[in-house]
């Protein structure tokens, strides 16, 4: 029996690594593409991944308070480097993922001018925009208003959602006119063409630059790495581009 114990340990380490799961926090404006590329990620690898999504700002909290949370595909790279510097993160492993664009949007065909000029319009009653202390496309909306100059015009119509997603829901049902959206949300699959926007220049509001990172939580979890790996791929990039992001 001894003589076969060499043979079965090659074996039972010849076998392929047993899938795994992943807790990942992904921002709101993500949740679309990220919905296709853990598909991918499942179908080549066999792990699984447990998803919520939100407010990148609702998030760090979450994290910092103990949230059991592996990975972060955050809405910016501030909030990554700052879970790295406070111990939260691991050093090393963040990187940008995609470029985001910001754009006005309404629901309504040509509603919104190829100039953003109706975001002074009295026919505009409500703006829709993400909390801009927890969301960075909100903040990037806030910037905005004010280099049009239209801080106090458009302080009393603004609507706020939580996240981009609530943001982007409340101009889909009519509860704004307008508002400031991810360009990925209005080039989403099947949903391209709808309505109307502008695609805000992005020397408007600086750069949104969405970077992920390996969370503390996740340090010894092969499967976490492996998803910031796939991320990387062409095949995620594909989905990414394709929703409008930059790469």
């Amino acid at each position: 029996m001894r003589s076969l114990l060499p043979l079965v340990l090659a074996w039972v380490f010849a076998l392929p690594a047993r899938a795994g799961e992943v807790q990942v926090a992904v921002a709101a404006n993500f949740a679309g593409p990220f919905a296709r590329i853990a598909e991918q990620f499942s179908a080549a690898t066999g792990h699984t991944l447990k998803v919520s999504s939100g407010a990148t700002g609702k998030f760090y909290a979450q994290i910092v308070h103990g949230a059991p949370f592996e990975v972060l595909l955050a809405a910016d790279d501030e909030t990554p480097r700052k879970l790295v510097a406070e111990g939260h993160a691991i050093a090393g492993t963040g990187f940008t993922y995609a470029l985001g664009r910001l754009a006005l949007w309404s629901a309504q065909p040509g509603f919104v001018d190829a100039q953003g000029a109706v975001l002074g319009s009295d026919k505009v009653k409500h703006v829709a925009i993400a909390n801009p202390k927890v969301a960075p496309y909100g903040a990037a909306a806030m910037a905005v208003i004010r280099a049009r100059g239209l801080a106090d015009a458009v302080a009393l119509k603004l609507v706020t959602g939580e996240s981009i997603a609530q943001t982007f829901q409340f101009v889909a049902t009519g509860n704004a006119e307008i508002g400031f959206v991810a360009l990925s949300q209005v080039m989403a699959p099947g949903r391209a063409a709808a309505g109307s926007y502008w695609l805000v220049p992005a020397a408007m509001h600086g750069e949104i630059r969405q970077d992920a990172v390996l969370l503390k939580t996740g340090e010894k979890n092969p499967a976490a790495r492996a998803l910031l790996e796939f991320l990387k791929s062409d095949a995620a990039r594909a989905v990414i581009r394709e929703h409008g992001y930059g790469l």
